[in-house]
């Protein structure tokens, strides 16, 4: 293993932990403005990437995608935990859907920050250069996957509750029964979209954010991706 493997290695772990731990953080923190101290009681907001970690999302699942070459790498981290009967008491379902999308919110901003630091940089000449090259790389595509996925309408994802409280404040009951029928049964269906090529239209908008963020910072985020999925 060379230098170069070892440093996007490191700088993939990094950048997923922030991008995961950052998203559910912002839950937190969303539905501590609007009154709901749950997160905050719990300790969850909180940096410590100890007290976010999830066995399966934030280690199982993404060493599964990286070792079988997926092409890209996401992950989850533990829940933090919102009580969202006091964020719709206190704001409604608008705060609600604020609190679903806060996460999303968070790894669009992370992307976009990345890809102009990365615009900003330009070719690097050193090896701290280059972590620093790999990281912000590595956090355009994994903040962009993320944020993707996360928007599916698909329980237990954000996108669902973003409109299934949507369609709460619209008062489209029968989508929100739709949903209140579907929620138990979410994850079964996600791992059989995952499962099959269904998770390639789903994920289709990836590739579109990437050309906005190649034209926004002057690099050629389609092409670089192609290379680190070589080192």
């Amino acid at each position: 293993m060379g230098t170069l493997e070892i440093l996007n290695i490191i700088a993939m772990v990094l950048a997923l932990a922030v991008a995961i731990i950052g998203h559910e953080i912002m839950h937190g923190l969303v539905a501590y403005k609007l009154g709901d101290p749950t997160a905050k009681l719990a300790g969850r907001l909180n940096i410590n990437p100890i007290v976010h970690i999830d066995p399966i999302g934030t280690i199982l699942v993404p060493a599964l995608l990286y070792i079988s070459n997926a092409g890209f790498i996401f992950g989850w981290a533990k829940p933090v935990p919102v009580n969202m009967q006091i964020v719709l008491r206190n704001a409604g379902e608008l705060g609600a859907i604020a609190v679903s999308l806060a996460g999303v919110t968070y790894n669009f901003l992370l992307a976009l920050i990345s890809a102009l630091v990365i615009g900003w940089m330009g070719e690097p000449h050193s090896l701290i250069g280059t972590f620093f090259f790999l990281f912000f790389a590595q956090s355009v595509l994994i903040n962009v996957v993320l944020a993707v996925f996360n928007l599916w309408p698909i329980p237990p994802l954000d996108g669902a509750n973003a409109v299934m409280y949507l369609a709460r404040w619209l008062g489209l009951k029968p989508i929100v029964r739709l949903y209140e029928y579907l929620f138990p049964y979410g994850m079964i269906i996600l791992i059989i979209i995952l499962a099959t090529p269904l998770s390639s239209f789903f994920f289709t908008p990836v590739y579109f954010i990437l050309i906005l963020l190649s034209w926004l910072s002057g690099i050629d985020f389609i092409t670089l991706i192609n290379q680190l999925e070589r080192i």
